[in-house]
């Protein structure tokens, strides 16, 4: 139980830090903590966004060479995340960390750009944004956020728990596809653990349950810090080497990221020339307007509903939500988190949205905006420091996932379970998230089921309307493909 305490300066008062129970060293910890957590994502988005085509077969800030983009779209994805990350402490104070998001920068890659120039897909990324900013300012979004029963609300939360609990086990290698449609996923290659990469990450998240169990302080960042230290003396002896050599498999059992080393260079000048290269209009000249509305309503329903997810569970995680399960200063959140998605369009690095990740500083003691400030610090450092970054693992770094999983997964207790019309809903809510690998999957899947069983149960008055709303729209939402096709 944390002990509230008097305000003990100009920062503290600010950011309410005594007043939320925390105090500012463990907000600097748990700001780096959420830092190192999601710092993978500098790496894995210029992996995803530098390597895929657009229409004309030019690549994101490399022209014909695939991956020649790589430096300038990790610079600009650092600046964007450090930029909007301490926006989001200062203006919301809330511990909660933005960057490119993940599932939003392989539909943009893969999917979007596929069918018009680089320019067109970023500048439908901005339209999307702005298209939520309107939202959240004419208070739609909040208004749909409340009338979401905060029994489903609480399902959200844990079913986010175990989807990081499987992106860091998969992220890992500990978790694999088998390839096997019988059993898709399964232990290590072929049911064994194999590898010193695994090995890493299993002495890790030992080490972080170890200490968390004896209530270290700062247990997860101790954790990351050694265990980094111990993954670079297992490359120096073993020279284990990555796991993807030019987008191929080359050793099932390498580093799955970052290669572990010391580095040789800690400062390089970044390069932001991708800043301002997005098109508004091209997109709407090249697919038509039918096409252009489909896949901005496609990006804004994924963004949309991630962030409330997102928000929910780091409040709950960090005590900070009131009895209906909503976070202080939800409208504040949301703006932030919308102008984001309009930034990371017009910077040419994808939407940037609330990362989950952020539930690793909470777990090791965040509860304010300083956290952010603090994570965002380091991302804009990071783009000088890039260097220095790409040497931590991410099996040293995802053992945090495990553990708030874990955390985050103590929230079930509060679902009553003996309730039909929301315990089932709430198991869709949960269990879809992981096994879709999408949160907006697994929300829109309980809130078509808690309207389903409000209806057959003879409750539809019960049912708030815009959850019916919502509820329409996440039909449409899992029904887009034959949609497109038929107005096609």
């Amino acid at each position: 139980m944390s002990t509230r305490t008097a305000p003990t300066g100009a920062l503290d008062r600010y950011f309410d830090v005594s007043a939320r129970g925390s105090t500012i060293g463990r907000e600097v910890r748990g700001g780096v903590v959420t830092f190192l957590t999601m710092a993978y994502i500098i790496v894995l988005n210029p992996i995803i966004l530098s390597n895929a085509p657009d229409v004309d077969g030019n690549y994101l800030g490399g022209g014909s060479t695939p991956g020649a983009g790589f430096v300038t779209i990790a610079a600009c994805t650092a600046l964007v995340a450090g930029v909007l990350t301490i926006a989001m402490g200062v203006v919301a104070n809330f511990p909660l960390a933005l960057a490119t998001g993940l599932g939003l920068n392989a539909f943009v890659a893969f999917s979007v750009a596929s069918q018009m120039t680089w320019a067109d897909a970023m500048g439908l990324v901005v339209i999307e944004g702005i298209v939520i900013l309107v939202l959240v300012l004419t208070g739609f979004r909040k208004a749909v956020f409340e009338a979401v029963p905060r029994e489903l609300k609480t399902a959200i939360a844990v079913g986010i728990g175990l989807f990081i609990t499987l992106i860091g086990l998969v992220d890992a290698g500990f978790v694999r596809m088998t390839g096997n449609g019988g059993s898709p996923l399964g232990l290590g290659i072929g049911g064994t653990l194999q590898g010193w990469p695994v090995v890493v990450f299993c002495l890790g998240l030992l080490l972080m349950i170890g200490l968390y169990g004896r209530g270290v302080r700062g247990a997860i960042l101790i954790s990351i810090a050694i265990t980094t230290v111990v993954a670079v003396l297992v490359e120096t002896w073993a020279d284990v080497g990555p796991t993807v050599v030019d987008n191929e498999v080359v050793n099932p059992t390498g580093w799955n990221l970052n290669v572990p080393s010391w580095p040789t260079t800690v400062v390089d000048l970044p390069d932001f020339s991708l800043l301002g290269t997005f098109n508004l209009i091209g997109s709407f000249e090249r697919v038509g307007v039918v096409t252009v509305v489909l896949l901005v309503f496609t990006l804004l329903l994924a963004d949309f509903f991630d962030t409330m997810g997102t928000m929910t569970a780091i409040g709950a995680e960090a005590g900070l939500n009131d009895e209906d399960g909503t976070p202080p200063r939800t409208q504040r959140i949301l703006v932030v988190d919308s102008v984001a998605a309009i930034a990371g369009g017009a910077a040419g690095v994808s939407s940037n949205t609330s990362y989950i990740e952020s539930a690793s500083g909470v777990g090791d003691g965040a509860r304010t905006g300083l956290a952010s400030v603090v994570t965002g610090v380091l991302f804009l450092l990071s783009t000088i420091f890039t260097p220095v970054v790409s040497h931590i693992p991410n099996e040293a770094a995802v053992p945090a996932l495990v553990l708030v999983g874990f955390l985050m997964m103590m929230q079930a207790a509060h679902i009553p379970w003996d309730d039909v019309e929301i315990a089932l809903p709430a198991f869709l809510t949960i269990v879809l998230m992981p096994f879709t690998y999408s949160i907006s999957a697994g929300i829109g899947a309980g809130f078509i089921a808690f309207v389903l069983l409000k209806v057959v149960r003879g409750k539809a008055s019960d049912v708030h309307p815009l959850m019916w709303l919502v509820s329409v729209l996440f039909v449409a939402y899992f029904a887009i493909d034959p949609i497109a096709r038929l107005l096609s």
